[in-house]
């Protein structure tokens, strides 16, 4: 692949649909002047074109140059809104002006031409130097287009004075053109994560800020930008994502100019980072997503996580947590007999969660003690460990090494490992503090104590905790702010974690989903999408954390009737279907579990098995609401030779019936059957649709397990033969909604006719 450094340099980088254009003239940072659907082949002229076509015209009371718009946002152009860099060298060298030293394409660097020249590639990564000799200052801006389409940059900035440089701010800006002018984001709390908002983009800043020390519950996640009603289907839109799991921004930016843009970076807290003579800070990938429509953008992430070397290859297994079965009674007899009834069913990993470990009785003392209690457990874990892995299961754990409680030895040994400032000790929060990894004593400390452990014991994954916000998280005796160390801390024990024990698994899981961003999936494997395992909460959930990670990557349990965080009841129809889309777990005390429930259990976890390969592979299709009360979404193979769907009833509609649903994604021109599977006794309030083709009454139906069958003709593994249409007429004409009590899930199996 070719590479300039030229006073006249363009780059066209193009994947998956996706074109970005750089200008990168006379020395100056690159600017974006296209970012969305590809344009195809380009001449130096045509992108001489597309630059000119961007300089807006000198009207309205502006500087007398026009302003340029670089990926980190300059102030010295003219430039009025959020600015890239701010910082400071005893308050001069506020505002650097940066002059491109070398660009490379592709590793490989030319030499300058004084000729306008083009490099044109496919995906790839575009690198550019730069300096600043009056502030001291060096820059390197990495831009990459990767083969999914998704658009990412960071910079890192060094000091080459001799006097401390004080950075305030660091963040990179993805241009957006003024039609997109829709908002959409996410906001929430703990038990009802990732809630979607829309609002206008005006002019000014709509600005989401993440002061808690970790992603959060009310996270912005994708902040994007699109035409105005943009849907699942179709839409352009244009949104970004900080690969960040500390405290972060996202922002879109409209300004009085015309100029939109979507950025965002990491918040630095007063004084976190302060530069000597050659040091630098590195930011987080700033990541952008385009796309006609929020299934293509999410593809793009999902694409990409999906091609990582590090992504999960094997089936995910089928998994029990034990947490909202016995909580902080650990008593092997029922530990031992949740593990025999599990593996019945037909589950692959067990997980013991909080409460193993001294002092642990409660949730008041112990955290920071990773030694097992040895009143609770006199010969260790192995006797656990040693039967789960008998029944032919994986076992799991769970750690929550960032935190501490008062209540133990560690605390009493090392007060000053506590995080805090201002000589205070912070608000508690679950009842805990955090322990400041950034310390590296500290650092070593938990370390030794993890490794200990999964040294001595046959663990094949961790489910990794943070329960509370970092509030004035400061490091002793001074009361620096510490956030910024101590998440790259814990990135770093992760990573350790990883390379010293070959093939573990890591669990995100922050009081349910209040970690979920592509910084900590570098290094986790899976996250836990919330401490809300109520299926009308967790169809909202699922489906909108899925903008960012796929299917497989989302923990997603079975409950017990009666959720543990709503109080509400529901059928376990409703409860497994709404699980079956995700990692599959289970999280429910099985001893209470009827003879009926268990049996249709091991049918639902037995549908996931065959199924799963589909599941976790095939691209996730969302289809635009028809009514409010019914979700339509499924997986799609690659190939498009088979899909499975599900309708989520989510309520009663104010119309029966509700009419014609569609199912998006599959190939027009092939012709596809299209039947409902159960796996259970079909709910009374199911009526079936004409094209169900259901047997008629009196002949015999195939039944898993055996039931007696109902008036209609339904029974539990009902052989009815469905339909079969055409790909093109399945997405734009549809089929017939069946009839459903609200609080369920209808699943339908759509394979590809010879």
């Amino acid at each position: 692949m070719s590479a300039i450094a030229s006073p006249h340099s363009y780059v066209h980088l193009t994947s998956a649909g996706v074109s970005v254009v750089l200008d990168v003239t006379d020395g100056r940072l690159p600017a974006i002047v296209h970012w969305g659907a590809a344009l195809g082949e380009l001449t130096v002229a045509d992108v001489e074109a597309l630059a000119q076509a961007n300089i807006e015209p000198l009207a309205g009371n502006v500087v007398d140059l026009p302003v340029r718009l670089a990926v980190l946002p300059e102030h010295h152009t003219g430039w009025v809104g959020k600015p890239g860099i701010a910082g400071h060298r005893d308050a001069a060298d506020w505002s650097p002006l940066f002059t491109t030293a070398t660009l490379t394409v592709g590793g490989a660097e030319h030499r300058p031409s004084p000729d306008p020249e083009l490099v044109s590639a496919g995906a790839g990564t575009v690198r550019v130097t730069a300096r600043d000799a009056v502030a001291d200052l060096g820059l390197v801006l990495d831009i990459e287009l990767l083969p999914s389409g998704l658009l990412r940059a960071r910079a890192e900035v060094t000091n080459t004075g001799n006097s401390f440089y004080v950075l305030d701010d660091l963040q990179l800006a993805f241009p957006v053109p003024p039609q997109a002018r829709e908002i959409l984001d996410f906001a929430g709390r703990w038990g009802k994560e990732r809630v979607p908002q829309r609002s206008e983009l005006t002019v000014g800043i709509h600005e989401r800020e993440g002061r808690k020390g970790r992603t959060g519950p009310d996270a912005a996640t994708v902040l994007s930008v699109g035409v105005p009603g943009f849907g699942f289907a179709r839409g352009e839109v244009w949104g970004t994502h900080v690969a960040f799991s500390g405290n972060h921004r996202h922002y879109a930016e409209r300004l009085f100019t015309g100029f939109q843009v979507v950025g965002g970076g990491e918040l630095l807290l007063p004084g976190e980072v302060r530069l000597a003579d050659g040091e630098s800070y590195e930011t987080p990938w700033i990541y952008g997503a385009y796309g006609d429509g929020l299934d293509a953008q999410a593809h793009r992430f999902h694409d990409y996580l999906r091609s990582r070397p590090t992504h999960p290859r094997r089936a995910r297994p089928v998994t029990i947590n034990v947490w909202e079965a016995v909580y902080f009674d650990h008593d092997l007899a029922r530990l031992t007999d949740l593990a025999d009834r599990a593996a019945k069913l037909g589950v692959e990993r067990y997980v013991l969660d909080d409460g193993w470990f001294r002092h642990r009785r409660n949730d008041l003392a112990g955290l920071g003690d990773w030694h097992v209690d040895e009143t609770v457990w006199p010969d260790g874990l192995h006797p656990i460990i040693d039967h789960v892995r008998s029944l032919g299961m994986e076992f799991g754990l769970w750690f929550e090494p960032e935190m501490i409680n008062l209540d133990s030895d560690l605390a009493r040994e090392h007060p000053e490992w506590v995080m805090a400032t201002g000589g205070r000790t912070p608000v508690p929060s679950r009842n805990q503090q955090v322990l400041n990894l950034g310390i590296p004593e500290a650092y070593d400390h938990i370390l030794e104590r993890m490794s200990a452990i999964l040294a001595e014991y046959d663990i094949a994954y961790i489910k990794w905790d943070h329960n509370r916000d970092l509030i004035d998280a400061g490091t002793a005796p001074h009361g620096r702010a510490g956030v910024h160390d101590q998440t790259l801390a814990t990135y770093r024990l992760m990573d350790e974690l990883k390379r010293r024990f070959p093939g573990l698994e890591i669990e995100s899981c922050s009081s349910g989903g209040a970690r979920v961003d592509l910084g900590i999936l570098e290094r986790t494997d899976r996250v836990w999408v919330s401490d809300c395992i109520d299926p009308l909460e967790r169809q909202q959930m699922n489906r909108w954390t899925m903008q960012l990670l796929p299917p497989e990557l989302l923990g997603s349990h079975i409950a017990s009737g009666t959720s543990h965080t709503t109080g509400r009841y529901h059928r376990l129809s409703f409860r497994a279907g709404t699980a079956l889309y995700g990692h599959l777990g289970i999280e429910w005390d099985l001893a209470t579990a009827t003879d009926d429930e268990n049996a249709e259990l091991a049918v639902w976890i037995d549908l996931h098995k065959r199924h799963r390969e589909l599941l976790h592979t095939g691209k996730m299709v969302r289809a635009d609401e028809i009514d409010p009360t019914l979700q339509v979404y499924g997986a799609v193979a690659d190939d498009r030779s088979e899909a499975l769907f599900f309708l989520a009833y989510l309520g009663r509609s104010e119309v029966s019936p509700r009419g014609r649903f569609t199912l998006p994604g599959l190939d027009p021109d092939r012709r596809y059957r299209v039947r409902p599977v159960f796996a259970g006794e079909p709910d009374e309030g199911l009526k079936p649709p004409a094209w169900f083709n259901v047997p008629p009454q009196g002949q015999p139906t195939v039944t898993t397990p055996p039931g007696g069958g109902r008036a209609d003709g339904l029974s539990a593994g009902s052989e009815v033969s469905g339909v079969a249409m055409t790909g093109r007429a399945l997405e734009v004409a549809g089929l017939q909604t069946p009839a459903s009590f609200p609080d369920d899930v209808i699943v339908l199996s759509v394979t590809e006719e010879a």
